[in-house]
């Protein structure tokens, strides 16, 4: 094989190319074909970056392999949650309904993902504009006002000397400033990379976040919820949905809360004790989703419970993201406005005073 297919099989595939590659193979298995000629027919009018483990399941599968074998072959490209629905469905003989769960799950993780980059994009360019804003005024602005008031006769107001000796600072020291944040950032990212309990402290944190922090936590709860609940709905036993949900979770406190389930759920607890013995202080689950799912259990309705409150909480989730975007609008504009204007009104206050400077 050539080393660029090499190197794109390392790279996992996004969820929108996962959804893609469902939605297309499941057309064709709609369509009556065998699993082996979708694969040469998707293989024939794929991307050019998909060849290479296109054609490597296409092989696995003619030496007899199953289909979540082919896709498991190919490192991480594909999702746990992907390759063990795919399994599932290798033991009802169903791949036709467990497509069908993938691309309903994937198209709602991907439409979640993009109404919380929606609503967060518009506060992050503000706020990174005006931060460039600043460092402008900063570098090149005060400059010229700190060689005007070098020639006045007198003491300039202390706000004047504060933000003329930050401006010093900066403009001398702008590329070690610079390389120092850039070298923390990236010490930063590679402790990261490298440390579970960093990472779980990072995910801790993001859920105290004034605001933001119940968006994450709803967003987290969500994804839990739906991907616990399509596990179930496609046959899998509880304890074996659990473990996949954890080690498909993309957040620490999900990964840990739904290991602290599968272990009480082991040790003989029902399912009510155990979500509430995984997270006693309600970190993660609010009180309602515990008693819903309680409910639920007791009553042989677990899947659709689950189902239906992933969607009650996407829907509370879209509204507060559409509520937040309304909110920080004109806050932001207000706070744009405070930050350069009170970098103006410190500038020009020596002149104001110019009389009694003189």
């Amino acid at each position: 094989m050539a080393m660029r297919d090499l190197l794109r099989l390392k790279q996992p595939l996004s969820k929108l190319e996962q959804l893609h590659f469902a939605q297309q193979l499941l057309s064709l298995l709609y369509a009556g074909l065998p699993l082996l000629n979708a694969i040469e027919l998707l293989y024939q009018s794929a991307p050019k970056s998909w060849l290479g483990w296109l054609r490597s399941i296409h092989a696995d599968l003619k030496k007899g392999y199953s289909l979540s074998h082919s896709l498991k072959a190919q490192g991480c490209q594909f999702s746990i949650e992907f390759i063990n629905f795919i399994r599932v469905s290798e033991r009802s003989g169903d791949l036709v309904l467990a497509l069908n769960t993938i691309c309903q799950q994937l198209t709602e993780q991907i439409e979640l993902r993009r109404k919380i980059q929606q609503s967060l994009s518009y506060p992050t360019i503000t706020l990174g504009t005006s931060l460039l804003l600043v460092i402008v005024m900063m570098v090149w602005v005060v400059p010229i006002f700190k060689d005007v008031f070098g020639h006045f006769q007198a003491e300039l107001p202390a706000p004047t000397r504060a933000l003329i000796g930050a401006s010093t600072l900066i403009e001398h020291f702008f590329l070690e400033l610079f390389f120092s944040l850039a070298l923390l950032l990236i010490i930063f990212i590679i402790a990261w990379l490298n440390s579970p309990r960093l990472q779980k402290c990072c995910d801790r944190l993001t859920l105290q976040i004034p605001v933001l922090g119940n968006l994450f936590r709803l967003a987290t709860l969500t994804h839990w919820c739906r991907t616990l609940g399509h596990l179930l709905t496609s046959g899998l036993p509880l304890p074996d949905a659990l473990r996949i949900t954890a080690q498909s979770s993309n957040h620490w406190l999900s990964h840990d809360f739904s290991a602290e389930v599968f272990k009480h759920l082991t040790r003989g607890w029902p399912l009510g004790e155990s979500l509430q013995k995984a997270d006693p202080t309600g970190v993660l689950c609010d009180v309602e989703t515990l008693q819903l799912l309680r409910i639920g259990a007791e009553s042989g309705s677990l899947p659709e419970m689950l189902t239906k409150r992933a969607n009650i909480l996407g829907a509370q989730l879209s509204h507060k993201l559409n509520t937040l975007s309304q909110t920080l609008e004109p806050l932001l504009i207000i706070l744009v406005g405070a930050i350069i204007g009170g970098l103006v009104i410190i500038l020009y206050l020596p002149i104001f005073n110019l009389g009694q400077i003189v």
